[in-house]
């Protein structure tokens, strides 16, 4: 059963790897941005549909995610009462829950918003004369949203790291705000050598 227990382990922190779908979302809009403002059919269209279409993908992740986290209690040593006695995880599993939450709203209201606003567009349209600044506000927002969600993903693999033995207080903060500032400057800038 050891076998199965490590299996899982894989599963779930594969998981967690696949869902930096939030960094290559805002790596995909900052390489958008430096076609300029103007509306250019193409490239738009193929942004939109890379963070439409991966959205589906993010929640099958996380639902891996949920399941191989909730089986390796039930398997391992922790149990699953773990959840509510041991303040990581419980910590983990409410970021995990807002994670979906955030997903969900940017999925189901925000771009939706944005699809509407493409709907009818060919590449032979003329463009409205409203549309950049009908789109700004959800493309905004979503951006933003994203790049919280990269905090909450890098966030719940520094408590992950910590199940069964935790780090220093101040080594936790430390990394925790180096995932802010990591996020913020992904929102901010295209980072071409990835880390810098």
């Amino acid at each position: 059963m050891n076998w199965f227990y490590d299996l899982l382990k894989y599963i779930h922190v594969m998981s967690f790897v696949f869902m930096s779908v939030p960094l290559f979302n805002l790596i995909v809009v900052n390489e958008r941005a430096l076609l300029g403002s103007s509306f250019h059919y193409y490239a738009d269209r193929y942004m939109e549909n890379i963070i439409k279409h991966g959205a589906s993908r993010c929640f099958v992740f996380q639902l891996t995610v949920l399941l191989s986290g909730i089986s390796l209690l039930i398997v391992g040593p922790l149990g699953i009462d773990a959840v509510w006695t041991n303040w990581i995880l419980l910590l983990k599993t409410i970021l995990l829950i807002t994670l979906s939450g955030m997903l969900s709203y940017i999925h189901l209201k925000v771009q939706p918003k944005i699809e509407s606003l493409l709907a009818g567009l060919t590449p032979d349209s003329a463009i409205p004369e409203n549309l950049i600044a009908s789109l700004k506000p959800y493309r905004v927002l979503r951006k933003k949203m994203a790049t919280f969600c990269l905090f909450i993903v890098m966030t719940i693999i520094i408590l992950g790291l910590q199940v069964y033995s935790t780090f220093s207080p101040i080594l936790t903060i430390v990394l925790i705000s180096a995932a802010g500032l990591f996020s913020y400057r992904v929102n901010k800038t295209l980072i071409q050598f990835g880390w810098m």
